[in-house]
């Protein structure tokens, strides 16, 4: 969310972000953003003279009554009960612009910075580097779910039966092989100075709304019936929300942590949730990587984030390459974000399977994330969040990138301590 004070003192400068955003329909709101500022700091200037005429009418009745007038008091005490009913609806009419104001405050989107490419989807996102010399083999790579199959390792018709499509059992050594890769997760993000946590995996619908857009979360975020509580997407949702209304003090700054928890999504889109696989699905466990920063900071710690998700693939001998999203592929909250993509042999093209963001102060102006200076100044926190791994998808490029011409799959070194020693499965 932005500070009101940018549509304030230059408008121009929002409009022009919502047109490289390509999102025109939103424009009207920043006249109507501005107007109803305008009225609602007029209703606040006309409650506070109200007030103090108020407070000053009140202690006149005292004078009076004291002198005996008691019918000049009667006449001043009907005015000081006009000037409350007065009160009351302006109170009335300030609560109904703030809500007003802010409900379209919500969906004006971020300002994107000034390195962002222009462009309006997805297939505008430019690609900066690659890493790993990408191979497709001779022999053909089969689809994820039949290797998977080949080595017993996925029941996708006993979890349709029971939960339906985007579902999954996965048994044996790709169970394991799920469970290490997490693990390796955890130990690499340590062993990087970052502190583990295990969040909640429900929050409340208010830091629902402080951390995401509401359109994202409509089509995100699995709600629990008859309570304010959702299902977290990411533990990005659960961490960010760990420091609502909170003051940090600078020196507890940079807050670098990284958490494991199940993912929960609708995925509600044209995509749609794939019958036969596991890159799109409702259920997935991750990795997350999670800064809180001062603001000079934020574009340093978000170079180091990516950077972080690509040496840990490229420990697993996986080929990926780094996406700078466009304008027009970013969600409103971003100020930039970069896509971690790996290889597929069987696809002979790259996919994502990690993506990285700074979003700048707007999760810290939704939550009240604030930070006291050295001065005794206070400012908001900006925050940024990255994944470090989330299988199954990784699944995927990891065995399609690890797979032998003898179906056996090879386990790298990195990851054979949390496979009981193995150096291949099948």
């Amino acid at each position: 969310m932005l500070d009101i004070n940018l549509l304030r003192n230059d408008p121009e400068k929002v409009r022009e972000n919502i047109r490289k955003k390509f999102q025109d329909e939103k424009l009207p709101m920043v006249d109507e953003v501005i107007s109803m500022d305008k009225e609602y700091r007029e209703a606040i200037q006309q409650g506070d003279n109200l007030r103090n005429k108020r407070k000053v009418l009140s202690k006149e009745i005292g004078g009076l009554l004291g002198k005996g007038q008691k019918e000049e008091a009667e006449k001043v005490k009907a005015q000081v009960a006009e000037m409350a009913e007065e009160l009351a609806a302006l109170e009335v009419k300030e609560e109904e612009l703030k809500a007003e104001i802010r409900k379209r405050m919500l969906v004006i989107p971020n300002i994107i910075d000034d390195s962002v490419p222009i462009g309006k989807d997805d297939s505008e996102n430019v690609e900066i580097q690659r890493y790993g010399e990408p191979v497709v083999p001779e022999w053909e790579v089969p689809y994820h779910v039949d290797i998977m199959e080949r080595l017993s390792g996925i029941d996708l018709d006993a979890a349709r039966k029971t939960s339906g499509n985007g579902f999954y059992y996965l048994m044996g050594d790709i169970a394991r092989l799920h469970s290490a890769i997490l693990s390796y997760a955890r130990d690499f993000m340590i062993d990087r100075g970052f502190t583990y946590v295990v969040p909640p995996f429900m929050i409340h619908g208010n830091v629902v709304t402080g951390v995401m857009s509401f359109a994202e979360m409509e089509n995100m975020m699995y709600k629990i019936e008859g309570e304010d509580l959702y299902l977290i997407g990411t533990s990005e949702h659960s961490m960010i929300g760990k420091f609502i209304d909170t003051i940090l003090d600078e020196s507890q700054l940079p807050q670098t942590l990284t958490s494991y928890s199940p993912c929960f999504r609708k995925e509600v889109g044209a995509h749609g949730i794939e019958e036969r696989g596991v890159y799109r699905i409702h259920q997935f466990e991750k990795q997350e990587m999670i800064v809180i920063c001062k603001p000079e900071e934020s574009p340093m710690w978000f170079d180091r984030l990516w950077q972080n998700t690509v040496d840990f693939f490229r420990t697993l001998d996986i080929p990926v390459r780094t996406l700078e999203c466009c304008s027009g592929d970013l969600a409103d909250l971003k100020v930039k974000s970069l896509d971690v993509e790996a290889w597929s042999p069987r696809q002979k093209k790259y996919f994502e399977v990690g993506s990285c963001s700074n979003l700048g102060d707007a999760q810290a102006r939704r939550l009240q994330i604030r930070v006291k200076g050295a001065d005794g100044s206070k400012y908001l926190a900006h925050t940024l969040n990255n994944t470090c791994v989330a299988p199954p998808r990784m699944l995927i490029a990891f065995l399609e990138n690890n797979l032998r011409a003898d179906g056996t799959v090879a386990i790298p070194e990195a990851l054979r301590m949390y496979m009981g020693g193995k150096d291949h499965i099948g």
